[in-house]
């Protein structure tokens, strides 16, 4: 009788340091959820990894079984590309090490922390590093894709602020890539995602951020079109210490939002200062503001940036349904504006939303073919989310997500964002690297030719050259 293989593990993986889990354990209900609870695959096996060795041999364990093997860092892929069905998920949960280096103005992460637990260490030395705006996200994900969030036009994308990783490679080998070893996985993990290895640690630049001026601007959903025309015109020539999203979606329904409004469908900004006090903040914010309507509510205030970065927590908690769809966008005509404003009214849920991200700044900073992110010259990335908790709700957020997208996606740069879009096939992947993708195509020939890595927005390893030979 052949054995699963959650029981060939516990023989093989003889002094394992994490923890092996299977179908059959009390803890594998919990072990294989992920944030989107769209995402309801069995794994065969879950193996919580404590250390980089361990890593090593659950790909050796996977490889030698012929398993297909997902990574997780935080969980949180909309289309669940860390689990897998009848496969191994290498949980790098257990990875939480975090130092921080003041002087250096540095941070080493463990590839198992969230984005919130990074925050407050850095937080207490009034330092940041640039991620994306729930910081319950796992570190790994946005730290291989790229890295969008309240930061960036200040400090660019994560990836740039990236300068070094260590990586367990298909073959188990243990290596660190940076701009000085291993230059080709550096730049390669600068946004080609989980195609090249395992992060087992990252060790990012800090900037001096500690106290921000952040919060949202809600308008009524029925001047949207009024909103997003002058926010197109303003948001560009702002100073890179103001970052600004636009949002559709509708007001909480709990404190601090008034409970007049809560619920109410908005067109709306989510800001963030990072450059001095309340006062500042508000001349900056004020050619917007003065452009429009007396808003419903305009809340920036200052905080911390950890209770920043977890703004939006409470309302997307894990465990709801997701279903994403993005683009890069370069301009924003009044065809797209009044697309906008159609979507934007027919919100489906109260948790669903479309954000749009400036990407202008200091992502501007770096070229195209610097890193793998192809779409530097791009202004905006465009997601389109139907999000609710309620299961029978799931095809009516995800057909809102899909029309939506569809019906801007003739106004787009033509790629998107990789951590978030769905499993949307390889044409998609191939326009979100536009001409980066064949160079990104020969490492992962070199680094990972049997394409062990495959559960991600997949690079497909360039094919061997064939020689001809002559008689």
């Amino acid at each position: 009788m052949s054995s699963t293989p959650a029981q060939a593990a516990s023989r093989e993986l003889t002094d394992f340091t994490g923890e092996l889990i299977g179908p059959e354990d009390s803890a594998y209900p919990e072990a294989r959820a992920v944030y989107n609870a769209m995402i309801d695959k069995r794994p065969a096996l879950i193996a919580r990894c404590a250390d980089a060795d361990a890593v090593a041999r659950v790909i050796a364990f996977a490889r030698a079984h012929d398993l297909p093997l997902a990574v997780r860092g935080g969980g949180h892929h909309g289309a669940g590309l860390g689990t897998v069905d009848g496969g191994v998920v290498a949980d790098l949960s257990p990875l939480k090490d975090i130092h921080v280096d003041p002087e250096a103005r540095t941070v080493r992460v463990g590839g198992g922390c969230v984005w919130g637990e990074v925050d407050r260490a850095t937080n207490a030395y009034g330092l940041a590093t640039p991620s994306g705006i729930i910081s319950t996200t796992g570190v790994g994900g946005i730290a291989t894709g790229g890295g969008l969030g309240h930061l960036t036009r200040k400090c660019g994308l994560t990836i740039d602020n990236l300068l070094e990783a260590d990586l367990v490679l298909a073959d188990g080998s243990r290596v660190r890539a940076s701009a000085d070893e291993n230059t080709d996985l550096f730049w390669a993990v600068r946004g080609g995602g989980g195609n090249f290895g395992v992060v087992t640690s990252f060790l990012f630049r800090l900037h001096e951020i500690s106290t921000v001026v952040a919060g949202p601007t809600f308008w009524p959903v029925e001047i949207s079109a009024e909103v997003l025309t002058a926010y197109r015109e303003f948001l560009p020539n702002a100073p890179r210490e103001l970052n600004a999203f636009f949002l559709h979606g509708s007001v909480p329904p709990a404190p601090p939002f008034p409970e007049e409004i809560q619920l109410r469908k908005t067109a709306g900004v989510v800001w963030c200062w990072t450059g001095g006090d309340t006062e500042a903040a508000a001349r900056e914010m004020a050619p917007l503001l003065d452009a429009l309507p007396a808003p419903l509510l305009h809340a920036p205030g200052p905080m911390q940036h950890p209770d920043m970065q977890g703004m939006f927590d409470g309302l997307y908690p894990p465990g709801d349904q997701w279903y994403w769809r993005a683009d890069f966008v370069d301009d924003i005509p009044d065809e797209a504006v009044e697309l906008h404003a159609k979507f934007g009214a027919e919100v489906p849920t109260p948790q669903s939303t479309m954000h749009l991200y400036p990407i202008d700044g200091a992502a501007h900073d770096v070229g195209n073919d610097e890193t793998p992110w192809a779409y530097r010259d791009a202004r905006w990335a465009s997601v389109f989310a139907g999000v609710d908790r309620d299961p029978a709700n799931a095809e009516l957020i995800k057909r809102w997500a899909i029309d939506y997208q569809e019906a801007l996606h003739p106004y787009s740069a033509g790629g998107a964002y990789v951590n978030m879009m769905m499993d949307e096939g390889q044409e998609r992947v191939r326009a979100s690297y536009r001409g980066n993708y064949a160079r990104l195509a020969r490492i992962k020939a070199d680094r990972d030719p049997d394409n062990v890595f495959r559960l991600n927005q997949n690079i497909h390893p360039a094919p061997k050259p064939r020689y001809e030979t002559r008689p």
